[in-house]
């Protein structure tokens, strides 16, 4: 794809990756991604919004040369990743007279990872302004979302907003503003779970910071430019306060079908009382889509058998997830099978001690399940039940 003038002289330069799958070695992409980077052309000066993966970085240069730029004075490094700073000593090396702009903590990153001489460094600090002439941006401090050292570049007189990550969306797509909407904001509810759902206290406040800036246009580093801001800042108003919906997800390993029996069961009985529940069989989901039920979900049931003393290997996945995402879940439980005994209960509250969540006890039963174990799924499903009607969720259905 070429690149795209958003604005009057803002353009799309970024590169689009079709068929990426994976993201980090842990992230399913399964709309591949997109490396977002802006030229700003002013008056007096040029300036680069972020660069690219180093493997697309032609089609960054490819773009650049088809505006035929043959200077840029300044390269803003919002954020030190790769995925968005990598093209940068490529970037030197063709545009020599250009000059990173960045704050101190980013600057010594990159320095790190690229080892850029000193001298091709501005150092800018929270609320710094640099003028192009007929063109002035500002730059905001966004520490933790998701590295120490985040920033955001604002263009004032066209009043878009540049949050590198922050609303970002794995989505590889030929359009610039959303089209099918429903669509993007499900990619950019993906990278929100997998990706800034740990730092939402700190999303918070930034979304406080930026609500006194006049705002047209906000264009992350990843998928889809905003000329609807609301649209995205209402979906993160939402997904970072402190409000759960009535859910239950339940990931699950079932090894000869007794934990399966419960998982079935346990869905019935909660489905029965107005609940909807999630079920994800982890041997055969995508993470991706339990991350994303985990943003809204009040409780969790983990459901895994024993396999020799302790919890099933599989399950360590999404355990290890909800400790490092820190979800606003309201409780946990847990259910399954064993053969004759382990520590499954401790291994799986000892796996989870970042998560601020109540903990409903567990049903563990030996074998098949047989009517009293059944009875205290029944039990269980009362306690969901009790402790959802507590919070009120029923009257927001």
């Amino acid at each position: 794809m070429k690149g795209r003038e958003i604005k009057e002289g803002v353009y799309f330069v970024g590169a689009i990756d079709w068929d990426r799958r994976l993201f980090d070695e842990l992230i399913p992409l399964p709309d591949g991604t997109s490396y977002n980077s802006y030229l700003i052309r002013g008056s007096k000066q040029t300036a680069l919004i972020d660069s690219v993966y180093p493997p697309r970085e032609n089609e960054l240069i490819e773009h650049l040369k088809e505006l035929n730029v043959e200077k840029i004075d300044y390269i803003i490094a919002n954020h030190a990743e790769g995925d968005h700073s990598g093209a940068i000593p490529t970037l030197l090396k063709i545009y020599k007279e250009a000059k990173v702009v960045t704050n101190q903590k980013c600057k010594e990153m990159l320095v790190n990872f690229y080892h850029i001489p000193e001298e091709k460094f501005l150092i800018i600090t929270d609320n710094e302004t640099i003028s192009l002439g007929d063109k002035t941006l500002q730059f905001i401090m966004a520490p933790w979302v998701h590295w120490p050292e985040t920033m955001f570049t604002y263009l004032k007189e066209e009043k878009i907003l540049f949050t590198c990550d922050l609303f970002g969306s794995h989505i590889a797509t030929g359009d610039i503003f959303p089209v099918d909407e429903p669509k993007v904001l499900e990619s950019a509810k993906r990278y929100y779970a997998e990706i800034m759902m740990p730092f939402r206290e700190n999303i918070k406040k930034h979304l406080q910071k930026i609500s006194t800036l006049d705002i047209e246009i906000i264009a992350p580093s990843h998928g889809i430019v905003y000329n609807n801001p609301s649209f995205i800042l209402d979906a993160y108003r939402d997904w970072t306060s402190d409000n759960v919906k009535n859910e239950v997800i339940i990931p699950y390993v079932s090894m000869y079908g007794s934990t399966f029996k419960m998982v079935e069961y346990l869905t019935d009985k909660l489905s029965e009382k107005g609940i909807k529940v999630k079920p994800f069989n982890i041997i055969k989901s995508d993470i991706g889509e339990f991350t994303m039920a985990l943003v809204d979900a009040c409780t969790c049931v983990v459901g895994s058998p024993t396999v020799l003393t302790g919890i099933h290997p599989a399950i360590l996945l999404p355990l290890s997830l909800m400790n490092v995402l820190r979800p606003k879940l309201k409780f946990f439980s847990l259910i399954g099978s064993y053969g004759w005994g382990g520590r499954t209960e401790e291994q799986v509250k000892g796996f989870l001690t970042n998560l601020k969540a109540e903990y409903l006890g567990s049903v563990l039963v030996k074998g098949e399940p047989v009517d009293k174990d059944f009875k205290n799924l029944d039990a269980l499903t009362d306690k969901i039940y009790e402790k959802h009607k507590e919070l009120g969720l029923f009257d927001k259905i």
